[in-house]
């Protein structure tokens, strides 16, 4: 005799088991692609919040929980652990309001562009003035305040050191001087959060 193999009864889904999407109408669920983008996003975010400095990751309002799991991330090196550690991370950062971090990180990364930003305009400036004399009155015009023998020694300083292949000594100085005069107030990292 031939065992008999029956069908399982296909199981049937009740409309309170279904998904549905906040602020659509009441006959779309949400798809499934859409849940597994919102968690594919939930498990990104915590990543990187793995990637901060534990200051900065001390400084946004997470759980417990969330901490704990971040910290952790960087003591696990199997490749199999390291994406169920993700996983989890995703999976904890479900109940987290996700808002305030992404404004605090993208608050972050603006800061950071624009210093770098404005550290290559120094670099520019720095550079010009030890190849042409002449872009030392420019900045002289532009900032009447600056101490014109200091500026004048170092440039100058600057190019017998470029010429005689030396080490850039003056050339660092001359930068953190015009650092100075462009920004004077020069706050500490300030806590946006």
């Amino acid at each position: 005799m031939k065992p008999q193999i029956t069908a399982k009864p296909k199981k049937t889904i009740k409309d309170s088991e279904l998904n549905y999407e906040v602020g659509s109408s009441a006959d779309e669920p949400i798809s499934k692609t859409k849940l597994k983008a919102e968690a594919d996003a939930q498990q990104a975010l915590g990543v990187r919040l793995s990637e901060l400095p534990k200051d900065k990751l001390l400084k946004l309002d997470l759980p417990d929980a969330v901490i704990t799991a971040v910290l952790d991330t960087k003591k696990i090196t199997a490749n199999g652990a390291i994406r169920r550690h993700r996983q989890y991370l995703g999976r904890l950062m479900r109940d987290v309001d996700n808002a305030p971090i992404l404004e605090q990180l993208a608050r972050w990364d603006g800061k950071h562009t624009a210093e770098n930003a404005y550290f290559h305009g120094l670099e520019r400036w720095r550079d010009r003035m030890i190849a042409d004399n002449n872009v030392l009155s420019e900045f002289i015009a532009l900032y009447p305040q600056v101490d014109i023998q200091q500026l004048r020694t170092l440039v100058r300083n600057a190019q017998k050191e470029l010429e005689a292949n030396k080490p850039p000594k003056s050339s660092r100085e001359l930068f953190k001087l015009l650092r100075e005069i462009t920004n004077p107030q020069q706050p500490e990292e300030q806590s946006d959060f």
